[in-house]
């Protein structure tokens, strides 16, 4: 009787003690992160829209700041050179806190050298913030009325090809390599955000789209608002779904949330996601 005794307490044990090492994993796979975000406007609705997406994801404790400027000035090299600027010491200030997980910046650069900002702010980041992430958003060529033109006169036949020139050749092995050498403790990683625009304005060509959605014109039923590119909500929406995926690892085939579209937005995310280099993944 004693030992059945004995034998019943230790199995309660056991389970007791899985149950918390269970329900510890749960907590650390659901807790959120604390980020800073700096870019412009190709990057802005994307980091906006995570705020709200992670919480349906059920992640806790999630946070941002996010800090923006229009065109060039949200680039990291102009952060950078804008020292006396309020932006830039708002992101200053955020790092010197400590305590960011993530800091998220755009590819944006100078030719001459391409990560002179990302540099620069990595290197700053890392004096209060030790173990940070850093990742880098990819956004889509701009003027997308030219996007055939402007493939041409960089000897591709296609946007396609000059797009994923741009990421793999440009962003990829010019610049996150270099920073990879420069900082071998530190996880970086990118989010090619500009395949949602490149491909969604494909499916539009191709009559695939399953929404009445035009090339330009108004936010909620378009791909673009302007020449320039600016995103309509389509474009915005498989994009944020994007950033979950790549930045939470987020499962986006089982992920219930409404976009308000019929075409299967989860899906064509997925597949940039799934398409992506994985070397350079979170």
């Amino acid at each position: 009787m004693k030992k059945n005794i004995f034998f019943i307490a230790s199995l309660m044990m056991v389970l007791m003690s899985c149950d918390n090492e269970e329900s510890s994993l749960q907590s650390i796979e659901t807790e959120g992160y604390n980020m800073l975000l700096i870019g412009n406007s190709f990057f802005k609705p994307y980091a906006e829209k995570l705020d709200n997406l992670s919480i349906i994801a059920g992640f806790e404790n999630h946070s941002s700041t996010l800090i923006t400027r229009g065109g060039e000035n949200g680039r990291p090299i102009n952060f950078w050179n804008d020292s006396d600027s309020n932006k830039h010491q708002q992101i200053k200030a955020t790092l010197d806190a400590g305590n960011i997980d993530v800091f998220g910046m755009t590819a944006g650069h100078e030719t001459d050298d391409r990560i002179e900002g990302h540099r620069s702010w990595i290197n700053y980041a890392l004096q209060n913030n030790p173990n940070i992430t850093i990742f880098i958003a990819i956004p889509q060529i701009d003027f997308p009325a030219d996007w055939e033109e402007r493939a041409q006169e960089y000897g591709f036949n296609t946007i396609q090809e000059l797009y994923d020139y741009f990421v793999n050749d440009i962003v990829h092995n010019e610049m996150v390599d270099i920073l990879r050498i420069e900082f071998p403790s530190t996880k970086i990683f990118t989010i090619p955000t500009g395949w949602t625009s490149v491909n969604l304005d494909q499916m539009n060509i191709n009559n695939e789209l399953l929404d009445d959605i035009t090339r330009f014109g108004p936010q909620p039923t378009s791909l673009f608002v302007d020449n320039k590119g600016h995103q309509g909500d389509i474009i915005r929406e498989t994009g944020s779904l994007l950033w979950l995926n790549n930045i939470y690892g987020v499962d986006l085939s089982i992920f219930s949330y409404e976009t308000g579209f019929n075409t299967d937005l989860h899906e064509i995310a997925k597949q940039i996601s799934d398409s992506h280099d994985s070397n350079y993944k979170f």
